[in-house]
C-alpha cells in the first residue's frame, strides 16, 4: 500500500468512526471531539477543528509524532492538543487510533475524578477489561497534562482509555472504528454505573468473567 492509499484509508476510517459516535448518541451537545489515526510509524492524521459533527475527509491534517504539522492546517483549538495524541502513539506501538470526546456520562466520572470500573460486558468485549483510570487535571494539551497521561499509561500499560480529570475521555485502539466502539461501550458503562447507584450500586463481575467472554467470542468465530 502506498502512502497516499494509507492516508486515504485512514481518512475514510476516521470519518466512519465519527459518524458512528453521533449515530450512537454518545457525543456532547456541542459535537466537540478530536480523532486521529496513524498513517505510518512517524505520522498520524488529526481532525483540524474541535467540532466533528458531519466530519469530512479533507478536515484532517497530517502531523508527525514529534508534533509538527506537515500537511493541512489545524485550528487553534486543535493545535494545542497535538501532544495529547502524540504521547499515546509514542508510548504505545500497538495503538493506531485515538478519540477524545466529552461524552456526558464518562465526563461525569472525569469531573468527579472517579475511575470507571469494568462492570459491563461491552467493556470486556471492546478492549477495556480493567478500570478506566483518571489522569489528574492539567491545562488542555499542556506539559502537565501530557506528563500525567504518560505516568498513568506507565502505571496501567494495558488500559485502552483514560479519563482526563475535569475534562473528558481519551480512548485508543487498533483502528478508528474499533476505538469508536470502545468510546460507546465506555459511555454506556458510565451511564449504567450512575443509574445503578440509585439501586444500591453496581456489582463487580464474578471471577473468570473475562475468560468466559473470550471463550464465547472465540466459539462464535467458528
Amino acid at each position: 500500500m502506498t502512502a497516499n492509499e494509507a492516508s486515504a484509508d485512514a481518512r475514510a476510517a476516521i470519518v466512519q468512526a465519527s459518524q458512528l459516535l453521533f449515530t450512537a448518541g454518545v457525543m456532547s451537545h456541542s459535537g466537540h471531539g478530536n480523532l486521529s489515526a496513524r498513517i505510518d510509524d512517524d505520522r498520524f492524521l488529526l481532525t483540524s477543528t474541535g467540532v466533528v459533527r458531519d466530519l469530512r475527509p479533507e478536515q484532517l491534517a497530517t502531523v508527525t509524532v514529534g508534533g509538527d504539522v506537515v500537511d493541512g492546517e489545524l485550528g487553534p483549538e486543535n493545535a494545542e492538543i497535538i501532544h495529547m495524541h502524540s504521547v499515546v502513539y509514542n508510548t504505545r506501538d500497538d495503538i493506531a487510533a485515538i478519540i477524545h470526546t466529552h461524552s456526558p456520562a464518562a465526563t461525569a466520572f472525569a469531573v468527579a475524578n472517579a475511575s470507571l470500573p469494568c462492570r459491563t460486558e461491552p467493556l470486556l468485549r471492546f478492549g477495556q477489561a480493567q478500570t478506566v483510570p483518571v489522569v489528574p487535571w492539567g491545562p488542555r494539551g499542556s506539559d502537565l497534562s501530557v506528563k500525567g497521561i504518560t505516568r498513568v499509561l506507565a502505571e496501567q500499560p494495558g488500559t485502552n482509555a483514560v479519563l482526563l480529570g475535569n475534562h473528558g475521555l481519551l480512548a485508543f485502539g487498533p483502528d478508528p472504528v474499533a476505538t469508536g466502539r470502545l468510546v460507546i461501550a465506555i459511555e454506556e458503562s458510565a451511564a449504567a454505573e450512575l443509574a445503578a447507584a440509585a439501586l444500591g450500586g453496581a456489582v463487580d463481575f464474578p471471577p473468570g468473567a473475562l475468560d468466559a467472554v473470550r471463550a464465547g467470542m472465540k466459539a462464535g468465530q467458528h
